[in-house]
């Protein structure tokens, strides 16, 4: 990874964009792909496309989610706290004593989520998780009038304030991993496409979806609206590897081994057949996971839509998943520009993606 590219995935990371107000991150990512010669576009919920040049009248999509989980303001007490309501799949066990942002009228405005001191706690060995109405935010206020002068009211959202970090071992850690890192991914891949000389056979369009978080309803829009012949969805998967995970009923899924491929349900045999080829010849190593019933992404969203899209699922291993200490592996992030890109490289304006009787 480059100064520039670290430099780039750092914005993106550092930009809140709960579900429902990704405009910000949104714009980040607008600026640096148009820097690869695509035109971008969004619509009208703010699902955001990036698309290359290409006379070809086939169009291959890449698709990853824009949108971060979060919290919202449901509550101001008469003395000035706040009370939560979740955005997307929060977890309220990880959030006492955590900091955040509040995306306010007047700009950023920073709250602790309270913690009572273990000294006051009645049965400290034996506590459940609160649930998310039980938590509660100091922003400095004592009043609500003091907290509307801050420029908060009710609805107004928060994501935690963390930075990212490096750890030893090539290893990335921060908030918002998922799926912002799908986002990064998304440009480089873009811009490598567009370097690239012969160009593929089929229009690339890079889609960075809203709403993945509470249904996909973004991806639902805009791959009605921009109808492509294929789709590879980029997200993240669980990386099984850490302890009080029962592989047999989750699988083995390692930090570091590659990016997985998704079998099974939305995922197109075809495509996943040839994901599985550029592979093998790009010497890229990936791991394989089973999806039964469902995948849980906006490939679900997307597969079905109008009268069917050849769609497959690539993910990103990521440890600690919906918290804020989200870890994914450099190698894998890399390897998986590089299975996207060569894939895209590989097709021709011959190649069909349809099932045969």
């Amino acid at each position: 990874m480059t100064k520039r590219d670290k430099a780039f995935l750092w914005t993106l990371l550092n930009t809140p964009s709960p579900t429902g107000f990704e405009m910000p991150g949104q714009r980040v990512w607008a600026a640096e792909v148009a820097k690869c010669g695509a035109t971008v576009e969004c619509d009208s919920y703010g699902s955001t496309w990036a698309t290359l040049p290409n006379r070809s009248k086939r169009t291959a999509m890449i698709e990853a989610h824009a949108d971060e989980i979060g919290f919202m303001i449901v509550q101001i007490t008469d003395k000035g706290f706040l009370r939560l309501n979740r955005v997307g799949g929060s977890d309220t066990a990880t959030a006492r004593g955590k900091r955040l942002r509040f995306l306010g009228d007047k700009g950023e405005v920073p709250g602790v989520i309270g913690n009572t001191a273990i000294h006051l706690r009645e049965d400290p060995a034996n506590e459940k998780s609160p649930k998310v109405h039980e938590l509660w935010v100091d922003v400095g206020a004592n009043n609500p009038a003091e907290v509307a002068k801050l420029g908060l009211r009710v609805g107004h959202p928060a994501v935690f304030s963390d930075e990212p970090l490096e750890l030893a071992g090539g290893r990335l850690v921060a908030r918002a991993l998922d799926n912002r890192i799908g986002g990064f991914i998304l440009a480089r891949v873009l811009a490598r496409v567009a370097r690239a000389n012969p160009r593929p056979g089929y229009r690339v369009i890079a889609l960075n979806a809203v709403q993945e978080e509470i249904g996909g309803h973004g991806a639902m829009m805009a791959s009605h609206r921009l109808r492509p012949d294929l789709c590879l969805c980029l997200d993240v998967t669980h990386a099984t590897d850490t302890p009080g995970i029962d592989q047999a009923q989750h699988g083995t899924v390692t930090l570091g081994g590659g990016p997985s491929l998704c079998h099974g349900t939305a995922n197109h045999p075809l495509l996943v057949k040839r994901l599985i080829e550029v592979a093998k010849k790009e010497k890229i190593p990936v791991q394989h996971e089973a999806s039964s019933r469902f995948t849980g992404t906006d490939t679900d969203k997307i597969f079905h839509s109008r009268d069917g899209i050849p769609s497959a699922l690539v993910s990103l291993p990521l440890r600690s998943m919906h918290s804020a200490v989200e870890t994914a592996a450099l190698a894998d992030i890399e390897h998986t520009i590089d299975l996207l890109a060569a894939f895209l490289l590989s097709l021709r304006s011959s190649d069909q993606f349809h099932q045969q009787l």
